[in-house]
């Protein structure tokens, strides 16, 4: 994920080394050095012995825990940084076993998912008070988490870093001709909102018949998403573009006028912390139309840096977009509050030195 490589790489008073189970896209994301602990012969046997026979999350073997520490003691590692809270608990068996401190980061589903099974829940609370620290995204993460049991002394709020330089402010102008650009960028899952989106640009179009909407991304929906563009009569307005790179998404950033990303709460209990892609469009100068969800209220103030309406509201989300189409000047303000919001609470290097300064802590 490009936001824990961003970190990763971002590191500079640490040395950090990568361990994962597999590597992709190496081009993309040039990094060393990266031991892949692959996964073992038996590892769907006991996947499956845990999650269907004893209905538990499963964690490492014995050979696979033997695998890890010897990298670690070979590394001579003073601390593991270990990313999402349910691949914290596979590796329950190394957090015990290895005699320095772990810290966990909570990103979002890894909080909420699967805590109504109590076997999943208890694994749980356990990996949380063998941890030394907890990271979270989101103030509403911190307090699911606090729910679950952890200590609220453990947790500290780490904030999305976001390269400002990489995304740097540019005003737009309303379109003259009613050619409104929206656009939405994200995995195609359920918590994203995308039916949300696409009903929504189908009651904007009524006024607004030359809008359209960019889709950048990939996901499972994709086929169910195409299917409910035609249902709605505005396939022609809307462009699924897959996924794309980042010199790529910032072009159709700035080549847009709106972005939108009506997040919800999933079936599973899956929810955002604070979306990154919506924090690169509001650094450019996108103004973000989104919903009180997740993190999402504590990146935006409603009415200020952004908009926000109820989740699955598409028709409170049409009406919004229309009431800001509407009025430029309201346009601009979102556009200038929501950069200058992204500037003081998401600046990567701030956010980066911020986890050396807790690294540095635990380890000492």
């Amino acid at each position: 994920m490009l936001h824990i490589y961003r970190q990763v790489t971002g590191l500079r008073r640490v040395r950090p080394i990568v361990l994962a189970q597999k590597r992709e896209y190496p081009e993309r994301f040039p990094f060393e050095p990266v031991y892949v602990v692959g996964k073992p012969a038996t590892h769907f046997l006991r996947r499956f012995w845990f999650r269907q026979v004893r209905d538990q999350p499963w964690q490492i073997s014995r050979v696979e825990l033997d695998g890890l520490t010897r990298i670690l003691s070979r590394a001579e590692a003073r601390l593991l940084h270990i990313y999402f809270g349910h691949i914290a608990v596979h590796l329950l068996p190394l957090i015990r076993a290895w005699p320095q401190p772990s810290l966990v980061s909570f990103h979002g589903a890894d909080v909420l998912v699967d805590m109504d099974k109590p076997a999943y829940r208890r694994a749980t609370e356990e990996m949380l008070k063998a941890v030394r620290r907890v990271l979270v995204r989101s103030e509403s993460l911190r307090h699911a988490l606090i729910d679950l049991g952890c200590d609220s002394g453990k947790i500290d709020i780490l904030r999305a870093g976001i390269p400002l330089q990489e995304f740097p402010f540019r005003e737009r102008k309303s379109p003259e001709n009613g050619e409104w650009r929206a656009v939405q960028a994200c995995r195609l899952i359920e918590k994203k909102g995308l039916p949300t989106t696409l009903r929504a640009l189908a009651r904007f179009g009524r006024t607004f018949p030359k809008a359209t909407l960019t889709v950048a991304g990939e996901g499972p929906l994709l086929t169910k998403l195409q299917e409910l563009a035609r249902e709605l009569k505005i396939e022609k307005q809307v462009s699924f573009r897959g996924l794309i790179s980042q010199e790529e998404l910032r072009k159709i950033f700035y080549a847009s006028h709106l972005f939108l990303h009506p997040s919800e709460t999933g079936r599973d209990g899956n929810q955002e912390g604070v979306p990154n892609s919506m924090l690169e469009a509001m650094a450019t100068g996108l103004p973000v139309f989104a919903t009180r969800h997740g993190g999402i209220p504590e990146a935006i103030k409603h009415g200020v840096s952004g908009v926000l309406v109820p989740e699955r509201d598409d028709e409170e989300l049409a009406f919004a977009l229309l009431d800001a189409a509407r009025d430029r000047d309201f346009l601009a303000r979102l556009a200038r509050a929501g950069a200058e919001a992204v500037q003081q609470d998401f600046d990567q290097q701030r956010q980066v030195r911020r986890l050396e300064d807790i690294y540095l802590e635990t380890i000492r």
